[in-house]
């Protein structure tokens, strides 16, 4: 049998792939360059979150309802609306900055619209990466995914801080514009994306009923719903400990050294980018639901690495493999997915799945800084018995409050981890194995 030409299997999906990478690349330049901007408008770090909220909170708010569209339209034209709205965005910027006319508020406004539009984005590009790419070359398809966003996330910051010292914002927003245009026309000319079959049944269905349909499949395929609420209380600790509090942590412990705080998420680009390159090249794992659990306990042990040892170079090697292991936990969890949600439905329920698992990480960003500042810093400033008794193992002074901090929750998600690896070995009796199209 005349074995298949892999790269002529992918061609259409590499093509996507590269060009949205361009795209992201743009995007992310732009916000660092807008991130830079506004910290110098306002000087305060609420500035800065309100920035990330609003690009944040309207995509979790309007997934659901966008994830319905994706699976009744044209996942191409879809893509394409939402591309232009994001170079619309960006011209908008560049307009107003121009006539040096540019707010901060203006931002927040433009940033909640661009969150909207990627709302429908993403259910839209998930669902057509399933079309373009045969089954047996999930796993790769969703190391490459990762491997692109690593890279942007190491190459934005760079690009973006010298171009904005060469030439300012505007020549920013005039590569971010350039990289749209480039992601536009190669969508429109050169990628034709399969039909996704049942499209005309849902159509005919109420959309009310279409929009929750996502839900009630997760509901009705236990599986899938006890992995989704598993990553949801991940998603939650996260942000309690090194996912939302590295950049205080590691500053509060090196007395401000901004230096030591660029290594440290260095290698934690440098960990993502690693762990998608093994992804792309791995073999199939045959049980993803326990290759996601255990990946997951690595992730936490990370925590209580951090918190005891106090040593850089040890933060920077935790980083890495913490965030190495998150990259590969994360892939399989997409080709899980894949596998099993049929094609027809994988909009609308990988908006289910994607707003049940983010829906705790506000309230794990809330939380986590209340009580790093209310609770733990100043307990270990207190003097109690406790206290003492913690202080030769976690430290003193600033940020060792934290630190305990991300110790517990390190040990929580490896209980929490432990106890869901016990589930992982039941059989997938209620999810779909075989979905032809």
């Amino acid at each position: 049998m005349k074995k298949p030409n892999n790269m002529k299997e992918l061609k259409s999906f590499l093509l996507l792939w590269s060009s949205q990478a361009v795209s992201s690349l743009g995007t992310a330049m732009t916000e660092y360059a807008l991130i830079v901007w506004t910290y110098r408008q306002e000087g305060t770090a609420l500035s800065i979150t309100l920035l990330t909220l609003c690009s944040f909170a309207p995509t979790i708010l309007f997934r659901f309802v966008a994830g319905a569209i994706a699976d009744r339209w044209d996942k191409k034209r879809i893509m394409l609306i939402a591309d232009l709205f994001a170079a619309c965005g960006t011209f908008s910027v560049y307009l107003l900055y121009s006539f040096s006319a540019l707010r901060v508020w203006h931002l927040y406004l433009i940033n909640v619209l661009l969150s909207f539009m990627n709302a429908f984005q993403e259910p839209a590009a998930f669902v057509a990466t399933s079309l373009l790419v045969p089954k047996e070359h999930y796993t790769r398809a969703s190391g490459l995914q990762g491997f692109s966003g690593a890279a942007v996330s190491i190459l934005a910051p760079a690009l973006g801080a010298s171009l904005l010292a060469f030439s300012g914002l505007k020549l920013v927003l005039v590569c971010d514009l350039c990289s749209f245009f480039v992601a536009f026309v190669v969508l429109l000319f050169f990628i034709q994306i399969p039909k996704a079959g049942g499209a005309e049944k849902e159509q005919r269905e109420p959309f009310r009923k279409t929009c929750m349909e996502g839900f009630r499949f997760l509901r009705g395929h236990t599986v899938l719903l006890h992995l989704i609420l598993f990553l949801t209380c991940v998603n939650f600790l996260a942000k309690l400990s090194n996912d939302g509090l590295l950049s205080p942590f590691v500053l509060a412990r090196t007395g401000d050294n901004q230096q030591v705080l660029g290594a440290v998420q260095s290698f934690v680009a440098l960990g993502i980018l690693a762990g998608s390159l093994i992804v792309t090249w791995m073999k199939p794992v045959k049980n993803k639901l326990k290759l996601i659990g255990i990946s997951t306990a690595f992730v936490f042990s990370g925590n209580i690495f951090l918190a005891l040892l106090k040593y850089p170079s040890i933060w920077c090697a935790a980083s890495f493999g913490s965030y190495a292991m998150a990259a590969i936990m994360n892939a399989h969890l997409t080709v899980f997915m894949r596998e099993q949600v049929p094609l027809e439905m994988q909009g609308r329920v990988f908006s289910a799945e994607s707003t049940l698992k983010n829906c705790a990480i506000p309230l794990g960003l809330f939380l986590g800084g209340l009580l790093a500042d209310h609770v733990f810093e100043p307990f270990l400033m207190s003097d109690s018995p406790l206290q003492r008794w913690l202080i030769p193992i976690f430290g003193k002074g600033k940020g060792a409050g934290i630190t305990v901090q991300f110790f517990i929750v390190g040990i929580l998600g490896i209980i929490l981890c432990l106890a869901y690896l016990k589930r992982s070995d039941a059989p997938l009796n209620n999810c779909e194995r075989d979905h032809s199209m």
